[in-house]
């Protein structure tokens, strides 16, 4: 990947997880169990409620932490393509697959549908409405984080072994 692509990724990757965070954080900070089981008070529903809140509240996380070292690697006076790198590399793997791969597997992606236009998120219960926008509006700007930095998925790691071997 050529160096000159690195600081507009990283100011994008930026923006995209700060959006992320303006939709998950809400939604955690006023959704219970509790509230979410609601009358549907089926042990499946819980067990799914519970799964959804922890793997989002992971994912927020690893969304924030990957935000403040975007941040830093901005604000500074040179920018380092180097650390750059290897913070996009950790934002595919702990954000990207924190959001594609939950813990619980409340949801998973259904590649059937990744093309047709339809959402291609696929419940394992079905979701109230806000728990259900709120996976899906990420989900939307996770897969624009996939692609855009699909290079750090795996090239990223062998580039960087052959250049220690030489």
């Amino acid at each position: 990947m050529p160096s000159t692509n690195v600081k507009p990724l990283t100011e994008s990757a930026r923006l995209k997880l700060k959006e992320a965070i303006t939709q998950l954080e809400p939604f955690l900070n006023n959704h219970t169990i509790a509230g979410l089981v609601g009358d549907d008070a089926g042990e499946d529903a819980e067990l799914f409620y519970k799964g959804l809140l922890s793997d989002l509240r992971h994912l927020l996380v690893f969304s924030e932490v990957a935000v403040e070292k975007l941040g830093v690697l901005l604000r500074r006076p040179n920018f380092d393509n180097e650390n750059a790198e290897r913070v996009l590399y950790e934002v595919y793997h702990y954000c990207v697959n924190a959001f594609f791969y939950p813990k619980n597997e409340c949801y998973s992606e259904d590649g059937r549908y990744a093309y047709t236009g339809q959402d291609a998120i696929r419940f394992r219960y079905k979701p109230n409405r806000e728990s259900r926008t709120v996976v899906l509006g990420v989900s939307k700007l996770y897969e624009e984080l996939r692609d855009e930095l699909a290079y750090y998925e795996s090239e990223y790691m062998t580039h960087r072994r052959m250049q220690g071997q030489k």
